[in-house]
C-alpha cells in the first residue's frame, strides 16, 4: 500500500515512518561501521528531504553520554530499499528512547507528532509503511498485560489517521539476552511471542527476528553491526509483505 502525495515531481521518494523507543532511534557507535553513503537515501529535516546521514533520529545527546543517539537500523533498511528498487527512499524519524506503548496511543504527544510528520512527508513523497521497535519499557508486571491491546489499538489508529487500512507495519523482536540487572525476567521472550500473535491477527503486519543479533556492553541496545543486519531483515520483511 502506497499513499500518493500531492507533488508529482517529488513523489519519486517512498517514505517510511520510524517509531518506537531507543533501539529504533539507534544507539550504535559510529566507529564500529562504515557510514552508508547512498545518494538515493533521504531523511526529512525541517520539512524537507535531505541526504541521509546518521544519526537519523537524534532523540538524545550524541557526545559524552552512555545512551547516545547513533547508528540505527533504518539506515541499512533504506540502503537495501534503494539498491533493490533503484529508487529514492526517505526516512521520517519520530522514535523516542525510553517510551512505553501507552505513550504511543492516539491523543498522546508522540502519536500526534508522528502523524503530523507522516502527513507532512506525504506532501512530497509516497508513503510506504511504518517501522516499529519498542517493548523494553513494557517488560514488567504493570504494563505487559495490556501491551497487545494497546499496540493493536495504536496500529489501527495510525492506519485510520493516514487513511490506509492495509499500511505495511513492521515490528522488530526484542533481544532476549538483555542484562539481568534490568530485571526484565522472562518478559522479553514473552513479548516476542506476543508480537507474533499480533502478526497473525493484524493484516499486513510482519515481525522481524532478532535471533543472533548482539548487544552493546550496556546490555540493552543492539550494536552497530547488528543494527545494520536488523535493518536488512526489516527490508526483507517489507518485501514479504509486498509478496516479492
Amino acid at each position: 500500500m502506497i499513499i500518493d502525495g500531492n507533488n508529482k515531481e517529488l513523489n519519486e521518494i517512498t517514505s517510511f515512518l520510524m517509531i518506537g523507543q531507543s533501539n529504533m532511534a539507534g544507539r550504535g557507535d559510529f566507529e564500529d561501521v562504515d557510514p552508508i553513503d547512498n545518494p538515493l537515501c533521504y531523511m526529512i529535516r525541517m520539512g524537507r528531504w535531505q541526504k541521509m546521514s546518521e544519526p537519523i533520529n537524534p532523540d538524545r545527546a550524541i557526545f559524552n553520554v552512555l545512551f547516545h543517539s547513533g547508528v540505527c537500523l533504518t539506515a541499512s533498511f533504506a540502503d537495501s530499499y534503494a539498491k533493490h528498487f533503484n529508487k529514492k527512499v526517505g526516512l521520517i524519524p519520530c522514535a523516542d528512547g525510553g517510551t512505553s506503548v501507552l505513550e504511543w496511543q492516539p491523543g498522546e504527544v508522540l502519536f500526534e507528532h508522528a502523524v503530523f510528520m507522516a502527513k507532512l512527508a506525504m506532501k512530497s513523497s509516497n508513503f510506504g509503511g511504518i517501522l516499529w521497535h519498542q517493548g523494553e519499557q513494557d517488560c514488567n508486571d504493570n504494563n505487559f498485560g495490556l501491551y497487545k491491546e494497546r499496540l493493536i489499538n495504536m496500529i489501527t489508529a495510525f492506519r485510520k489517521e493516514l487513511n490506509a487500512e492495509n499500511l505495511p507495519f513492521i515490528i522488530g523482536e526484542l533481544a532476549e539476552d538483555m542484562n539481568p540487572d534490568y530485571d526484565f525476567k522472562d518478559y522479553p521472550k514473552k513479548m516476542n511471542l506476543l508480537l507474533h500473535e499480533i502478526e497473525k491477527e493484524v493484516p499486513n503486519c510482519k515481525v522481524v527476528s532478532s535471533k543472533g543479533l548482539s548487544l552493546k556492553p550496556d546490555g540493552i541496545h543492539f550494536n552497530s553491526l547488528s543494527l545494520r543486519e536488523f535493518g536488512n531483515r526489516y527490508f526483507n520483511a517489507y518485501l514479504e509483505l509486498l509478496n516479492e
